[in-house]
């Protein structure tokens, strides 16, 4: 009898560069580029600079690009940098539909193996599809606890199987990878992104090294359950799994394609109150000096995002009273708002202290009937503005212009390579099926090429 996991590993096995849809295949290089350019603006910070060197020292004759450095490593630890570091600046994408954040759990493993076996740009992206679609899958039919963060927990399995993939694995090669690397889930908690510790940035890192570990593991001939992800989400990481819902709408429309895009360099979370706070600004003439009070109602989870005087930078890009009181006064949201000497602005701080968070149970993320953030401004001059979000911009749902994406790319991308090399680099992911060898595009992600 067949079950979940064997459909799921035969749409894995079966996913072919010349089958998929044009749509899937223009959605994959949107997704490559994205997450290339999180990648790169991440290495810049000092941990990732000296988590490179480490990676470079410990696998000194290793042939897969640690990206925005010089040097190399082996795939696994290359697939540990590289997703550490297109997490750190929370600007890399994700889906509402499950799986948390995808391709940072795809892209830097399944382009570590395929830079070091030299593989074309036709199997990166059947192995970036495949892995991505189950992933997210496994992820969209997990409930998971209340304080597991999505980052890792299901990424060792898409890794995996995008790692396979590239291998041209069969079906039953897949279901047993799967199993293993389900068995190999981080445990990670929400409490490090909330409290700003960067031992958070780790999980994509260490989901992405097992992942590749699990491929190996199965080929070495070790076994795994008959049914791992029921067993790991529905009893340690998550409170329930349904392996029916794992495989709803399987083969209607790739995941990749439903995917949502970062327009605001902080969680997820903190989204769907911005687009509505900076569409009335847009909307009507206000200063922040101007505000009394503001009031956001948003997703249950909200509530654990309510500090409104984090620490650090990365506790700011979990904390709505600062992420919507910074958009007010410096009227951005990319990367500087969020670090020195932004985090120290009085102005932002004393915005923030009026700022409360209340929830609605109705409101999820998942949703696209109904909103997910609801604001009201009350201003000095008695004008009280109210605005909602259901779908915040950048999703499939709510999608921007791909121009607006090559930018977002760019601004990435070009403090660290140059805007010259830049723009190559959006050419060759633009043009990926058409690389003989990946390392034509990684030749290209680090400084002086």
């Amino acid at each position: 009898m067949t079950d979940y996991l064997d459909r799921l590993a035969r749409v894995a096995a079966d996913t072919r560069f010349d089958a998929l849809p044009e749509a899937t295949v223009e959605a994959a290089k949107r997704v490559l580029l994205d997450t290339l350019g999180a990648i790169l603006a991440g290495s810049a910070l000092p941990e990732n600079g000296r988590l490179a060197r480490l990676a470079a020292a410990r696998a000194p004759h290793g042939t897969a690009t640690l990206l925005g450095h010089g040097v190399r490593a082996d795939a696994l630890w290359a697939a540990l940098v590289n997703a550490t570091a297109g997490v750190a600046l929370e600007v890399d994408e994700g889906n509402r539909l499950g799986g948390g954040h995808p391709a940072i759990h795809v892209i830097p493993g399944a382009l570590a193996v395929a830079e070091e076996q030299e593989l074309d740009g036709r199997r990166l992206v059947e192995s970036v599809v495949a892995g991505y679609e189950i992933g997210s899958r496994i992820g969209g039919a997990t409930t998971p606890r209340a304080n597991v963060h999505s980052h890792g927990t299901w990424g060792t399995i898409a890794t995996a199987v995008a790692v396979a993939r590239l291998g041209d694995a069969p079906a039953s090669t897949i279901r047993d990878v799967i199993n293993l690397s389900a068995s190999m889930s981080p445990a990670n908690s929400w409490t490090p992104a909330l409290e700003g510790a960067t031992i958070r940035n780790l999980y994509p890192g260490r989901a992405g090294l097992q992942g590749i570990l699990a491929v190996e593991l199965q080929r070495c001939g070790f076994t795994g359950l008959r049914d791992a992800p029921s067993d790991v989400y529905a009893s340690i990481l998550g409170d329930r799994f349904d392996g029916a819902l794992a495989e709803e709408g399987l083969g209607e429309r790739y995941r990749i394609e439903q995917n949502y895009f970062k327009l605001h360099a902080c969680c997820r979370f903190n989204h769907f109150a911005l687009d509505a706070v900076l569409a009335l600004r847009r909307a009507n003439s206000f200063d922040a000096d101007d505000v009394v009070r503001l009031r956001v109602t948003t997703i249950p989870f909200g509530a654990r995002m309510a500090d409104r005087e984090p620490t650090n930078t990365l506790a700011a890009k979990f904390s709505i009273p600062y992420s919507v009181a910074a958009a007010l006064v410096l009227d951005r949201t990319d990367h500087a708002a969020f670090e020195p000497p932004a985090l120290g602005d009085p102005r932002i701080r004393a915005l923030a202290r009026r700022i409360e968070i209340c929830s609605d149970p109705k409101m999820s993320p998942r949703r696209t009937d109904y909103p997910t953030a609801h604001v009201r401004i009350a201003l000095r001059d008695g004008r009280m503005l109210e605005d909602t979000t259901t779908v915040a911009r950048g999703d499939a749902a709510n999608p921007v212009r791909p121009e607006e994406l090559v930018a977002k790319f760019l601004g990435l991308a070009a403090p660290v390579l140059g805007p010259t090399q830049a723009r190559r680099v959006v050419d060759g992911a633009h043009a990926v099926e058409t690389l003989k060898n990946v390392r034509e595009l990684t030749a290209l992600l680090v400084p002086g090429r």
